[in-house]
């Protein structure tokens, strides 16, 4: 079992005259009201564990707690009760000295008001956690050169944050945590101040960069649709405790409690649920290449399809063959299905968010085919499947027709019985 990179142990921060007393009664059961006349809970028992590469976020109301929470985890307010380990080690009741050094190489933050020095230029700015460790000038400049270009600020090293945009400054916020180069990244409401426009620009980037840099984030938001939109996993939190934890998926589809169930009521799914959360089963709608077209044709009737998915025996989708060709296969007494399978139209991967499926589902003449990363059919989505997963509730599903002319039942079954005449006369053949 690996060690977490920052894990926090029944954290409890209370700001008044007897904090120490407030947590003891806090622990015994009393309320975040009862203990008001002996300090202000802040923050109650609250225990998570972050592991490497993972983008965590904390996320609820005004008062809360959540930025609390992430000024304990560097040691910027000092934990009442609890500790803070990063990567097994505490820094909860340590020496200054140590602590200090602990936030110069092995943490960095984003703040939500950028906090850059007007006075320096943006190179000199991002450089300057670099400064502090005692690189030389040259080096740390150079670096903070390529660690603007990393973030879409090439060129603009030499300006003052003034001549900036707003979003262009809190990239230089960004870039002054990245040039720090350490494992993990704290970032309290690091995009809040933006427009939305912006805003948006700066999540997708963020998970850009993540993908290249693979960083341990902790982020800090009031905002659903942010965490849903960044966070591979997210805590919730209410009156400075942690109500649940969990995957996106999981806070959306399950939420812990009623809190948080009207908390999601008006999250936006679409951008939320995968492909993955939605897709059925594929067996209805799918035959192997090696199955023959007489056995396509028996799946599309059973299955009221004018077409159906093919695959090879690893389940790598191939393509779709409709009834008609199927029925020319079985009239000419072909046994494969390889002259007719045709490309399919639409797939998509099992992480694509349904806002990126009404249109491959639109104009695809099945249900819209769900493929992992190395291409096997592990689903498929009916429209009224996708439509129905937009809604607070799921109901029960039914298949609806597909975009193609379907050959009459009563058809295929003379075909299929001819075939079947067919073969039982040719199998007496070979007897004499």
């Amino acid at each position: 079992m690996t060690t977490p990179v920052l894990e926090a142990k029944s954290l409890f921060k209370v700001f008044g005259r007897n904090p120490a007393q407030a947590v003891k009664r806090l622990q015994a059961g009393e309320s975040r009201d009862s203990v008001k006349d002996a300090g202000t809970a802040a923050v109650i028992d609250a225990s998570f564990a972050v592991e490497r590469g993972e983008i965590f976020v904390i996320m609820g109301l005004s008062g809360s707690g959540k930025s609390t929470i992430i000024r304990m985890l560097n040691g910027l307010h000092d934990a009442t009760g609890g500790e803070v380990l990063i990567q097994g080690d505490p820094i909860t009741g340590i020496q200054p000295s140590r602590l200090r050094g602990i936030r110069r190489d092995r943490i960095a933050m984003v703040f939500q008001h950028f906090a850059l020095l007007p006075h320096r230029s943006v190179a000199a700015n991002v450089a300057y956690p670099l400064e502090l460790r005692g690189v030389a000038k040259a080096e740390r400049l150079a670096k903070a050169e390529e660690i603007l270009a990393l973030v879409g600020l090439e060129g603009w090293g030499d300006k003052l944050p003034s001549a900036l945009s707003g979003g262009m400054q809190q990239r230089v916020g960004i870039a002054r945590a990245l040039a720090a180069d350490t494992d993990i990244l704290l970032m309290d409401e690091a995009f809040s101040a933006l427009d939305p426009l912006i805003r948006r620009e700066m999540q997708e980037q963020l998970l850009e960069l993540q993908q290249e840099l693979q960083k341990t984030i902790v982020f800090i938001t009031h905002d659903l649709n942010e965490a849903m939109f960044l966070g591979d996993r997210i805590a919730v939190m209410r009156d400075g405790r942690i109500v649940q934890i969990g995957t996106p998926e999981d806070i959306l589809t399950d939420p812990a409690n009623d809190y948080v169930e009207q908390f999601v009521q008006d999250v936006d799914r679409a951008r939320v649920l995968t492909a993955a959360n939605v897709m059925e089963r594929p067996g209805p709608v799918v035959v192997s290449e090696s199955a023959g077209p007489r056995t396509a044709l028996r799946t599309m009737r059973d299955a009221r399809m004018a077409a159906v998915y093919v695959t090879d025996r690893s389940r790598t989708l191939l393509g779709i063959v409709s009834d008609r060709d199927a029925l020319k296969l079985v009239r000419r007494g072909e046994r494969s299905l390889g002259p007719v399978v045709r490309p399919t139209p639409q797939v998509v991967r099992e992480n694509d968010v349904l806002m990126d499926l009404f249109v491959p589902a639109a104009e695809s003449p099945l249900p819209l085919a769900v493929t992992d990363a190395e291409g096997r059919l592990v689903g498929v989505i009916p429209r009224i499947t996708l439509l129905t997963a937009l809604g607070p509730q799921t109901t029960e599903t039914t298949e609806i027709p597909v975009i193609l002319d379907p050959v009459p039942h009563a058809v295929i079954d003379e075909a299929l019985a001819e075939a079947a005449v067919d073969g039982a006369a040719g199998e007496k053949e070979e007897v004499r």
